[in-house]
């Protein structure tokens, strides 16, 4: 039976799915897209926009269905679920079902993944558990959709931080851990870890060892580079190091949090060393490329800013240059957001570790 929720949902979701279309330029019929003039329009604006290398074949996740979603199942009674933008991961027990994250570009269609697969398999439909990876709003906004009688789990962390935040979409955890929680529900397990900062201070791993699944958001992406400024992450050594923790958990598959498919180990390894050689690349730059010029051009007029910003500039296009050309075809977005990465990774390289090229200190 489809209730008066499910059908607003279902509008909401049509009309960001035109939107999302009117958006990339796709053509639609004069009565949605405000006739042939609108059309025109919006096609000159998007033949301004850049062009980006194509997106590899193996990128791509499972095509989403008429309503927006994919929801396939990882093993046993463990699935995820995607937009293609966003995952969640859910485990369907004799006792109620075990949601981690609940992204709002998802929404209602999380309820609708779990209905799918409980309707099949015979488990409870009803969220009775929910999993915060982290306090980030785009991962877990859509939590209150699943009412107030649900046992919520989440860092100690995140607890404050959602205190500080008061919003009514991402309703506070009702129980808190610090280093390590289990969660024994309906004959299934899942291993709660907190290894420190990576993406916020707040993010952990999520272990399902009987499924040899992890997840841990917004730090691995699975066939595509990381997203905009590393992940948009505050302390980049935390975060880098939190490649070799999740490798060193016993997994084959990864939800990573974003994106249209999962991951395997060799995703872990490649980004790991897309990483490694954005650092060398900076590395280089940083002794090679010649300040004279940004010097004799700014120095007179005592415009120090404008000294740094063209000579930091110019590190990160000579450090990107060679790493785009690498990735490009192989990792997705390698030219959209490479040069964006290699902006932050130097600056944590300058701060955090004290490199400075041939401007440091030298025995």
């Amino acid at each position: 039976m489809t209730t008066a929720f499910q059908r607003s949902e279902s509008t909401k979701r049509r009309t960001l799915l035109k939107g999302a279309a009117l958006a990339a330029g796709v053509p639609m019929v004069a009565g949605l897209a405000g006739g042939v003039a609108a059309g025109s329009a919006q096609a000159a604006e998007s033949d301004q926009l850049p062009e980006f290398a194509p997106v590899p074949a193996g990128a791509l996740g499972p095509a989403v269905n008429a309503d927006g979603y994919y929801v396939g199942r990882i093993g046993g009674h463990l699935y995820w679920v995607t937009d293609g933008f966003y995952q969640a991961m859910f485990l369907t027990t004799v006792e109620g079902v075990v949601l981690v994250d609940a992204p709002p570009t998802i929404g209602g269609n999380l309820q609708r993944a779990i209905d799918d697969v409980t309707k099949d398999n015979g488990m409870p439909s009803k969220v009775t558990y929910m999993i915060y990876s982290h306090s980030h709003a785009d991962h877990i906004s859509a939590a209150g959709l699943f009412g107030k009688d649900v046992v919520r789990i989440a860092h100690t962390e995140t607890r404050r931080l959602l205190k500080l935040e008061r919003d009514p979409n991402r309703p506070l955890p009702t129980v808190t851990f610090d280093d390590h929680y289990v969660l024994e529900v309906g004959g299934e397990r899942l291993e709660l870890d907190y290894h420190g900062p990576n993406h916020t201070q707040d993010n952990i791993f999520i272990h399902a060892p009987t499924y040899q699944t992890l997840m841990v958001v917004d730090v691995l992406f699975p066939g595509w580079v990381p997203f905009k400024n590393l992940a948009i992450t505050r302390d980049i050594p935390a975060w880098v190091k939190a490649h070799d923790i999740a490798l060193d958990y016993s997994w084959k598959t990864l939800v990573g949090g974003h994106l249209g498919r999962l991951g395997v180990r060799a995703d872990g390894e490649l980004q790991k060393q897309y990483i490694a050689d954005l650092d060398a690349a900076l590395r280089d730059a940083m002794d090679t490329v010649d300040s004279t010029p940004f010097f004799a051009k700014y120095g007179p007029a005592g415009n120090g800013w404008a000294i740094f910003k063209t000579y930091l500039d110019a590190v990160i296009r000579q450090a990107a240059e060679p790493v785009t050309a690498k990735y490009t075809g192989i990792l997705a977005a390698a030219d959209v957001f490479t040069l964006d990465n290699a902006s932050v990774l130097l600056e944590s390289l300058r701060v955090d570790t004290g490199f400075l090229g041939k401007y440091g200190i030298h025995p």
